[in-house]
């Protein structure tokens, strides 16, 4: 089965897809950060959701 693009919300909820831009877009405003952050954020722990929001409430 195919990506459907037009679904902008992420497919593995416990993953951050940083190939695709929804995925950035759909995750920062969900933790309610700039995508530099987030992307800062996933640099240092990786693309698990959970770990960012860990990284993130500790910052």
């Amino acid at each position: 089965m195919s990506d459907d693009k037009n679904i902008r919300g992420p497919q593995d909820r416990s993953r951050i897809n940083t190939s695709e831009d929804y995925e950035l877009q759909y995750w920062s405003e969900k933790f309610g950060i700039s995508r530099e952050r987030l992307i800062e954020a996933l640099e240092q722990v990786g693309n698990s959701a959970d770990k960012v929001e860990e990284y993130l409430s500790n910052r």
